[in-house]
């Protein structure tokens, strides 16, 4: 992983010397300047952990510059170094942003005390915002059950686990690919910093372009403050991408550049900023055939493939449905405060069932079971969706087009939510206004 990455702005050579040999010395990665001007384009363009600012420069105060530096990157820790220390002078850097004041001489070994707790702090910070604790984290295992086909993939995952490189995580909708990427991310070198994840189905350009890269005040009508990306939040963390085979071609690129160079620019900015992220990736679609329709990159593709990862449908795991279905049942029960359990008749059932939807449709038909049901065991009847064989389910299939049985699909799904068109679209991972579309291409009433 990258050092922790600090900004020295100080125009004395010698005192600038002094304190960049021993911050190296200490596992530090020093970028400097000596004027105000060079400082606002080190900091934008290199993404600094913290900065060391010292009050007086050739064309400004660090009272003048802070507030421009807070306003790039309100984040980012700034301790001031002066000669003529005041407690007047003190209280007006706090109050404009500055976590620390210091005068010089500044003793080093407390200088480093207080820049390690700095940091620490703003990772810290860094987790709050992203909503997540690491003891939650680990309670999902991606790779519950027995069969051949999850322990391949438990194998592959834990071969690449500490590699820096992206990872592409291919599956069908609802098996699982958002809990694999977040196990790759708190499993490896990057858990004690930040995991961000972005849905990238149905959202349009510009609003993805935003989301991801930030922008600057009046970069656009109705920017009127700045905005940090998900790229910057994620900065020595982890950037999960669900659904990247519906980015906008557009934003490809600077994807790309990001992936390739570490750098990227806010929308309405015009320097670069440098970032060090690890990209996973998600999609259910089958990118090479984007590719060859010209829909997406092929070099993009490239990049974010080199290491590949399959999660099966539950199609091809059946031995592990009853072992799913138990774990799944047991969380929903204490969500719900109560109590149940599998009949031997119902597990057969979840067996003989195709299940479309893999793990989101298993989990949704046994919290519909438990809600629903009357008694703590639940039987067949319970779990109220028609167990045909699967032998039956294939046969019925190939008598009908695909139009015909995506009709079929849609209908059933919109039935068991009761005709609620947000939920449904959440079950089938699709945005609301395509399935709207779906709704009117099939005429479903």
């Amino acid at each position: 992983m990258a050092r922790n990455k600090i900004l020295l702005i100080e125009d004395e050579a010698g005192i600038r010397f002094g304190i960049q040999d021993f911050l190296r010395t200490h596992g530090f990665e020093v970028v400097w300047a000596d004027t105000c001007r060079r400082a606002l384009e080190v900091f934008r363009s290199e993404q600094p952990d913290a900065v060391l600012l010292d009050y007086m420069l050739p064309d400004g105060n660090a009272l003048e510059l802070l507030p421009r530096l807070k306003e790039s990157d309100p984040g980012t820790p700034v301790i001031i170094l002066t000669g003529h220390g005041s407690i007047d002078l003190a209280v007006r850097a706090i109050k404009e942003g500055a976590e620390q004041f210091l005068t010089k001489p500044v003793e080093l070994p407390s200088l480093l005390v207080i820049m390690q707790r700095l940091l620490e702090n703003q990772r810290i910070r860094q987790r709050q915002l992203v909503g997540k604790t690491k003891q939650a984290r680990k309670i999902v295992n991606p790779f519950l059950g027995e069969s051949r086909a999850i322990r391949q993939l438990a194998e592959q995952a834990r071969r690449v686990i500490a590699a820096e490189s992206p990872v592409l995580i291919q599956g069908e909708t609802g098996t699982g690919k958002t809990v694999l990427a977040q196990w790759l991310h708190y499993n490896g070198p990057r858990a004690d910093e930040a995991f961000v994840d972005l849905n990238c189905a149905g959202l349009s350009r510009d609003l993805l372009e935003t989301e991801l890269f930030g922008h600057e005040k009046g970069a656009f009508t109705g920017a009127a403050t700045s905005k940090t990306g998900l790229l910057e939040v994620a900065h020595r963390g982890t950037v999960f991408l669900d659904e990247i085979g519906d980015m906008d071609m557009q934003i490809q690129p600077k994807l790309l550049t990001v992936l390739e160079e570490k750098r990227f620019r806010r929308v309405g900015e015009v320097r670069d900023r440098q970032v060090d992220i690890r990209l996973i990736a998600a999609t259910h679609q089958d990118l090479n055939h984007l590719v060859r329709e010209k829909k997406f990159r092929s070099d993009l593709y490239f990049r974010i493939s080199t290491i590949p990862l399959t999660v099966p449908s539950l199609r091809d795991r059946i031995e592990d449905i009853p072992l799913l279905a138990r774990y799944l049942l047991e969380r929903i029960a204490a969500d719900l405060g109560r109590s149940a359990s599998l009949s031997p008749e119902a597990e057969k059932a979840l067996q003989d069932y195709s299940w479309p939807g893999n793990i989101r449709e298993l989990r949704n038909a046994l919290e519909r079971a438990v809600l629903l049901s009357e008694g703590e065991v639940l039987g067949r009847h319970d779990l109220r969706f028609e167990t045909m064989s699967r032998s039956d389910q294939w046969s019925e299939g190939t008598s009908l087009t695909l139009l015909e049985l995506e009709q079929n699909y849609i209908s059933r799904v919109l039935q068991e939510e009761q005709g609620n068109v947000d939920r449904a679209a959440k079950r089938l991972d699709v945005p609301r206004s395509s399935l709207y579309q779906k709704i009117k291409r099939h005429h479903i009433s």
